[in-house]
């Protein structure tokens, strides 16, 4: 028996396996403990406002252990940790002292306003507990690796690569590919990943609209993709070109005035186009001039500075006439995109009215201009008549079955009229990243690469595509698949599963996927749900109003990457409910 577990032994060694498990484990030991103690030390301030010393103590224990051993240490992060434990403790204030603790005691958990500050003083103790933990934990972390040295880690001494796989783009679809790559050829060294991407961050879009409306910070919405990705290579660079017949891809560098020095060109063996799509102004370069595009982080920062902008000129312009224009902000495009974004703006302008006294109600005018006759086709026609109907009570105009022809300073043109205003965001077309319009494969009527059911490009063997940038068809219904997050994460699942199969000479499997359906927030919490029964594709639940706000947060706030995100993200909207939207125009991107 015993040599039958030492010959295990051995091939696990000779795999390098048993050395990993190990050093996890040792890991895992040494955070937790710390974690622990760290918890013990910090709990006094829990066992003062929470009920018994006995059972602040065990919660003080158990959840410090809990966190560190589900987080990486970083070297003197002290601010870091001590509000990250300080955002933390909020919801779990909410979650224990508000409402497990009072059903336990069966009571019935304190909704009111009264009954919620009665536990004020609970709040402050997890507060307290948390920062004075994450300070602890931090020294504790610190002293143990001036003691012990740092973490064991596991080697990072491989072979040279032999297989090349390299994918462009660093959105959704990109990056999910190169997780499941990694996850699927973990145990094979001779594959080497890499990720090109122009940012070094995945963008949550969901979000997005919320960062121009001033309810969240930009960096809280973005995952940094070198954290993301523990073996795929990273490459902050802008694809400048891919010659398909030598199998390399050239690399321009982002730096302003340093793209020649830094070009470079990387080989590839299997190549992944996840370059997602551009805004698209058909025929309307002066529209392409003067619009706002609605696509980055940096087109959201920009369009909330140029809202605040627009407010300090109206408030020290004393001709009405004049305001006219500064206080309209037109989104073109009744997508979800634009519906969101319109919601955001309308809630954010009547927000900070308080701040510009000179100005009045009736004078801010956000206009959302469709060239269809019903807003969010994405959704079922009530649910879009239900948005449109919410969005007018509170202020937003619309413009149906209206087309945007041309723009001048200070003036929009629809095909039925002019609109007088110095903001416009355009949401209403995409098309495919230029450089695949330049690759001589097959593509549809809209310029994206025409894949098979494999998610391959049938005439360029060890080339793949999915996201925005491919003509993807689901293989059991035959309709083409619309270009949205949740398609491009099942898209990237199956694509990653195929790359590994080709490798290794295995049959490959068909893309099929059932949409779980689609949340829109319109502003002012209230969002239209349409999600998809189980075992009943056909069939779909409608939601409206105050719930299906709830749901877009919920859902939208799981399914954001990393913990520390959604602790900045869930401070932000706690924050929002107290105080007033911020007016600070924080930094200038012209």
């Amino acid at each position: 028996m015993r040599s039958g577990v030492d010959h295990l032994r051995k091939g696990w060694d000779k795999a390098g396996w048993y050395s990993k498990a190990m050093n996890q484990m040792r890991r895992s030991i040494r955070r937790t403990s710390i974690g622990i103690l760290a918890g013990g030390l910090a709990s006094p301030a829990l066992a003062f406002t929470i009920g018994p010393w006995n059972l602040g103590l065990l919660f003080g224990i158990a959840l410090g252990g809990i966190y560190a051993a589900s987080l990486r240490p970083a070297s003197r992060a002290y601010a870091d940790n001590l509000m990250a434990g300080a955002a933390l403790s909020i919801p779990l204030w909410s979650l224990i002292s508000v409402v497990a603790l009072p059903i336990f005691a069966g009571q019935a958990p304190a909704w009111s306003a009264e009954g919620i500050r009665a536990h004020f003083p609970a709040l402050m103790g997890w507060v307290l507990y948390g920062a004075i933990f994450g300070v602890i934990n931090q020294g504790m972390s610190d002293w143990a690796t001036t003691l012990w040295g740092p973490e064991a880690e596991p080697s990072t001494a491989t072979p040279a690569p032999i297989t090349r796989i390299v994918i462009l783009g660093g959105g959704f679809a990109g990056m999910k590919t190169a997780q499941c790559l990694e996850e699927l050829l973990k145990s094979d060294i001779s594959m080497h990943i890499t990720l090109v991407s122009e940012t070094n961050a995945l963008l949550f879009t969901p979000m997005l609209a919320e960062v121009a409306g001033s309810s969240l910070e930009p960096s809280h919405i973005s995952a940094p993709l070198r954290s993301s990705l523990r073996r795929t290579e990273f490459v902050r660079a802008r694809t400048a070109g891919i010659d398909l017949e030598k199998r390399f891809v050239l690399l321009e560098g982002i730096t302003p005035g340093a793209a020649l020095a830094e070009s470079r060109e990387i080989p590839y063996d299997q190549l992944v186009l996840a370059l997602g799509a551009v805004p698209n102004y058909p025929g309307m370069p002066k529209v392409e001039e003067l619009a706002f595009n609605f696509k980055s982080l940096i087109d959201a920062i920009r369009i909330r500075n140029h809202v605040i902008e627009m407010f300090e000129r109206a408030d020290r312009e004393p001709d009405a006439a004049r305001r006219v224009p500064l206080l309209t902000f037109v989104v073109a495009g009744g997508g979800f995109a634009g519906v969101e974004l319109a919601g955001a703006l309308n809630d954010f302008a009547h927000g900070i009215l308080a701040d510009y006294p000179h100005l009045r109600r009736d004078e801010v005018r956000v206009v959302l201009v469709h060239a269809h006759d019903r807003i969010l086709p994405e959704l079922s026609e009530s649910l879009g008549h239900y948005a449109r109907t919410k969005m007018e009570e509170r202020g937003v105009e619309f413009r149906l079955n209206a087309r945007l022809t041309d723009a001048r300073p200070g003036i929009i043109v629809l095909n039925e009229g002019e609109i007088r205003s110095e903001t416009l965001v355009w949401t209403a077309g995409t098309t495919p990243s230029p450089i695949i319009k330049a690759l001589n494969v097959e593509k549809d009527k809209h310029g994206a690469v025409k894949v098979n059911a494999y998610l391959a490009i049938s005439s360029q063997a060890c080339v793949w595509a999915l996201g925005d940038c491919a003509a993807v068809t689901d293989a059991k219904s035959g309709k083409p698949c619309p270009p949205t997050a949740q398609f491009a994460l099942r898209e990237a699942v199956t694509l990653a599963s195929n790359v590994a199969a080709h490798l290794a000479g295995r049959p490959m499997k068909t893309f099929h996927f059932d949409s779980l359906g689609a949340l829109c927030v319109i502003g002012h919490q209230t969002a239209c749900a349409e999600l998809t029964v189980p075992f009943a594709r056909t069939r779909a639940v409608r939601f409206s109003g105050l719930l299906a706000w709830l749901m877009w947060r919920g859902i939208y706030l799981s399914k954001l990457p990393g913990l520390e995100r959604k602790i900045r993200v869930l401070f932000d909207w706690i924050v929002e409910l107290f105080f007033p939207r911020d007016i600070v125009q924080t930094i200038d991107l012209k």
